[in-house]
């Protein structure tokens, strides 16, 4: 286990607009901001189309190839993320939703791309001190969380 103790600094609450899209929407609103590090939860609608990864595909053990599934129908959305910078500095938000209609549902990482439809409320939390970065891990390549301090 890595931890890092830090404390809150500004709250945003944004408001997108229908059609923006999740990931980029954020992240560049972070740039935009100087957001380095933050807790992000949004509440809104998915556009038909939208998509989201739901895991690795099971078929192949030898790579850990992503699973996408596009979403059939405007959808309800409640997601929980959180964002910190790349080595470049760049911010990367790595947030997972829960999204449903008519009694179905499905969850995984918005990295795929949703589109907000219609509403798009989001609340960002923004942390300080905590020495947080996305690295490259071995041997899944993905960029995970590392806490430098």
């Amino acid at each position: 286990m890595e931890y890092a103790q830090g404390s809150i600094g500004r709250v945003f609450v944004v408001r997108l607009l229908d059609g923006e899209r999740l990931p980029e929407t954020l992240e560049a609103f972070a740039r935009e901001q100087g957001i380095r590090e933050a807790v992000v939860l949004y509440l809104g609608g998915a556009r038909d189309g939208s998509r989201l990864v739901v895991g690795p595909d099971a078929a192949r053990p030898d790579a850990i190839v992503p699973l996408i599934h596009t979403l059939a129908g405007i959808q309800e959305v409640l997601g929980v993320g959180t964002l910190f910078p790349n080595e470049a500095g760049e911010p990367v938000l790595h947030l997972h939703a829960a999204a449903g209609r008519e009694g179905g549902a499905t969850v995984g990482c918005t990295r795929a791309g949703v589109e907000v439809w219609l509403v798009g409320e989001v609340i960002i939390l923004e942390l300080l001190g905590t020495g947080g970065v996305r690295q490259p891990e071995s041997p899944s390549g993905f960029q995970l969380l590392r806490l430098t301090r």
